[in-house]
């Protein structure tokens, strides 16, 4: 019986002394004290006194002042540790992030039009209403003209929760489609002008831009290397002495193309990379594999845009390394490029980098739905030419 009775006193002092620990900063001290008595009272019975030690402990417990929570409060209580680790877990190693822009595009894409047909996602099928939105992240970019007449431009912008439209006319009648202006104009294929009735404008949808994990935690104990994607804050950065923060956000995301010490120039589209301590230039797809795909002139990829092959209002704004002149990476300073890089505000015009801004590695893709949902980067380009860019994208893009 002895044996059972300790059994039964070491239990009850081990939830005796959780609850005690539990309620620590919702009690007087004179709870405390009291506590603590009846705690100190069953720990130092011994033998035949145990038994009558429990009974005693267990009838001054019940008669202590404490909190009585119900089931309630064990389940809110759990929701607040949980959430508070969350949070932790967000601020320190994993943070969400949304792709703004289409600058990474086809690894990454921002809010951008998706066809109806030759769609690369993966078991991608139409489903009901606002389900199919939901799980895509997608609305309806159509419309249909209802009269004859040309195209007279855009009209004005209509803010929206998720989607911005753009309206703009035809003829006599007005029109609103989801995406900016440039977007609208390439998908609905208002270049052509002129119109006839029951002619088709877009027929996709538009897509919510990837939603991803930074993992923030690596970045401290292992430098970037080439080929990483990686966020960071605009702090300190400028293009033509105005604030990226204020011009284009506050965070970017970018492919890392040089480590400090590199020595680097664009010459006809191909990025050279001499790095620290080598004589002689390299191609950046021998240096580093992950840069094969850039270069492959499939699905999307075009290389890095050396100056001439831009229009003249960017020129004015590029940096000279863009331009075939030789320049070296700082110390603790990284070159950051986009793998869309004819729609790309990188390095080639605000400069590299400094380590200090970097937040974290890209890590897995969770939102919308799409081939890309995963790890960031594993996928290869479609198997289709690159081919020549509307105005806001290359049309393969569509398709992914």
């Amino acid at each position: 019986m002895i044996f059972f009775d300790k059994r039964k006193q070491r239990k009850f002092l081990a939830d005796l002394k959780s609850r005690r620990h539990a309620e620590d900063d919702l009690l007087s001290p004179a709870l405390r004290s009291r506590f603590d008595e009846v705690i100190a009272n069953l720990e130092q019975a011994q033998g035949k006194d145990i038994a009558g030690a429990i009974k005693t402990a267990e009838a001054e417990y019940n008669a202590l002042p404490l909190p009585r929570r119900g089931w309630q409060y064990v389940i809110l209580d759990l929701i607040f540790v949980v959430g508070a680790i969350a949070f932790a877990l967000r601020g320190l190693y994993f943070q969400p992030f949304r792709i703004p822009t289409g600058s990474m595009q086809p690894t990454l894409f921002g809010i951008h039009y998706q066809s109806e047909k030759g769609n690369a996602n993966p078991g991608f099928k139409v489903l009901p209403g606002v389900l199919h939105q939901i799980v895509y992240g997608t609305a309806p970019a159509k419309a249909e003209v209802k009269n004859p007449g040309a195209f007279q431009g855009f009209t004005h912008l209509e803010p929206g929760t998720v989607f911005d439209r753009m309206r703009f006319q035809i003829g006599s009648d007005e029109y609103s489609l989801p995406g900016t202006d440039r977007q609208v104009y390439d998908y609905a294929g208002l270049a052509r002008g002129s119109f006839d009735a029951g002619d088709k404008l877009g027929g996709g949808d538009i897509t919510i831009g990837d939603h991803l994990f930074v993992e923030r935690f690596s970045i401290y104990l292992k430098a970037p290397s080439r080929g990483d994607v990686i966020v960071f804050n605009t702090e300190n950065l400028s293009v033509d002495n105005i604030s990226l923060s204020d011009a284009g956000g506050y965070y970017y995301i970018k492919r890392v193309a040089a480590l400090p010490g590199d020595t680097v120039k664009i010459e006809k589209n191909q990025l050279w990379v001499r790095p620290r301590g080598k004589r002689e230039f390299r191609r950046i797809q021998d240096i580093e594999p992950r840069f094969r795909k850039i270069y492959s002139h499939r699905g999307g990829y075009h290389g890095h845009l050396s100056c001439n092959e831009m229009d003249t209002g960017a020129q004015a704004g590029m940096r000279d390394f863009s331009r075939g002149k030789e320049f070296t990476v700082p110390e603790d300073e990284y070159l950051m490029l986009g793998d869309n890089s004819r729609f790309s505000m990188d390095s080639r015009y605000f400069g590299t980098v400094p380590r200090r801004n970097l937040i974290g590695r890209a890590w897995i893709v969770f939102y919308p739905f799409s081939r890309r949902v995963g790890t960031v980067d594993r996928q290869m380009p479609l198997d289709e030419p690159t081919g020549t860019p509307g105005v806001a994208t290359f049309p393969v893009m569509s398709k992914q």
